[in-house]
């Protein structure tokens, strides 16, 4: 009974020095330490990824001194069979061996140096050319590419269009023709149309750097600032409208100061709100016949049928462009039929080609042409109301492409056979027609 008394107080001395161990070591703490880590992982989320980025920071935390190096490229080994072919291609080669003379050799040595000084001269390293490419360089307009950058500021081509229709509605009108006048109204309507193409680029830098087809206007490349590009516009718009108001009426001055602020205030906002903008931009194309104002002083019915002509030309026009540039249109942020209504789209550019068939039979009701301009332009209406169905019914950019370029030289020829077909003057006044509108009028006009 002593032993084994003896026996137990060192027994429990051994274990109570275990507990204490253990609790030095932390073991207990270890089943607490991982579920709190495993409520952190749930709360900040910690994924896959990021625990290989937690391995990879331990790993070169406690590996400092290990690094990547390069290993080098091992020589690409070579069949035996290509071998056996380049020895026998070069026992097959036979050089010929011309005596050379000092003279010869000498001036060979001079071209071969000569030569070699030209390639190292010419040679540039690559990566000095990227370097310089990346930097950041400063553009600078040039006083010779000035008129140039201005043209691609003001759409001069469709500045042109709007003056060629400006003329073409001077020379529709019934009145005698005054050279002073019309080059007036024409110079004015040039300037309002490059004001309103200035300002509509101003306000559409950072969705036209979207486009591929407008990404290199000038000011989205920065060939132009934009505090130059509005002074350009004020520069354009306030003579303009100073010239068609003084120079020529007040009634064709308001209608340019309208079209400016119709372009810019209403249409360009709108191409990133609503489809209602094609609508709207109709009504801008439409009023070109500023021409007849001009010489007439008048908003009559040859105005407004003339103005219904460009307005119905507006849509195939406008519609078989922008089917083929949807992706673009979307990209930049624009609200267009094509990319929003595709169906609708096609169903107006239809209904406005078989319009100008039905607008081209009213002339002759409205006294303005003879009879057979309905009949010598049916022709051309019938071809771009067929192309118009054709992009009705496929719906592909081939047809749209077809309708496209037609809509280019229909309205010209369109123009061209109304004023050929043009009623004369005399036949006008006989009827008492004129706009001061009597046969009394009509007589006094015609004595000297």
């Amino acid at each position: 009974m002593s032993a084994a008394r003896r026996c137990c107080p060192p027994r429990a001395l051994a274990a109570g020095l275990f507990v204490w161990r253990l609790r030095n070591t932390g073991v207990p703490q270890v089943p607490c330490r991982f579920v709190h880590l495993y409520r952190v992982a749930n709360n900040r989320l910690i994924t896959f990824q990021y625990f290989n980025f937690l391995k990879r920071m331990y790993v070169t935390q406690c590996n400092k001194d290990l690094s990547q190096r390069a290993k080098p490229k091992s020589d690409s080994v070579v069949s035996p069979f290509h071998e056996l072919q380049q020895l026998d291609q070069e026992k097959k080669v036979v050089h010929k061996i011309s005596p050379v003379s000092p003279e010869t050799s000498s001036r060979n040595e001079l071209r071969e140096m000569k030569s070699a000084a030209e390639t190292e001269d010419s040679v540039i390293p690559v990566g000095a050319e990227s370097k310089e490419d990346r930097q950041w360089k400063e553009m600078r307009l040039r006083l010779d590419d000035l008129p140039g950058v201005l043209a691609r500021l003001s759409k001069i081509k469709l500045t042109a269009l709007v003056v060629s229709t400006t003329s073409a509605g001077f020379a529709m009108a019934p009145v005698p023709f005054e050279l002073t006048c019309f080059l007036l109204a024409s110079l004015g309507t040039g300037l309002a149309s490059c004001a309103a193409n200035s300002i509509n680029q101003f306000f559409e830098v950072p969705f036209d750097s979207n486009m591929s087809r407008t990404k290199n206007r000038p000011l989205v490349r920065g060939q132009i600032s934009p505090l130059l590009a509005v002074c350009f516009a004020a520069s354009c718009g306030i003579p303009g409208i100073a010239l068609l108001t003084l120079g020529v009426n007040p009634l064709t001055g308001a209608l340019g100061a309208f079209n400016i602020f119709l372009y810019t205030c209403c249409y360009t906002p709108l191409k990133r709100m609503s489809i209602a903008n094609t609508w709207v931009g109709a009504v801008v194309g439409a009023i070109p016949p500023m021409g007849w104002t001009a010489a007439t002083g008048s908003l009559d019915a040859g105005a407004l049928l003339l103005g219904g002509i460009l307005y119905s030309w507006q849509f195939p026009h406008f519609n078989a462009l922008s089917w083929g540039l949807r992706e673009d249109y979307s990209r930049g942020g624009y609200c267009m039929m094509s990319v929003t209504h595709p169906g609708l789209c096609r169903r107006v550019a239809l209904r406005h080609c078989l319009a100008l068939i039905g607008l081209s039979m009213v002339a002759p009701v409205l006294n303005i042409t003879t009879w057979t301009f309905p009949i010598i332009s049916l022709p051309i209406n019938l071809y771009i109301s067929y192309l118009g169905f054709r992009f009705y019914r496929d719906a592909d950019r081939s047809s749209s492409r077809k309708l496209f370029f037609c809509s280019l030289w229909h309205l010209p020829m369109l123009l061209l056979v109304m004023l050929t077909c043009k009623k004369p003057a005399l036949e006008k006044e006989d009827k008492g027609d004129l706009p001061g509108g009597s046969q009394e009028t009509a007589m006094e006009i015609r004595l000297p």
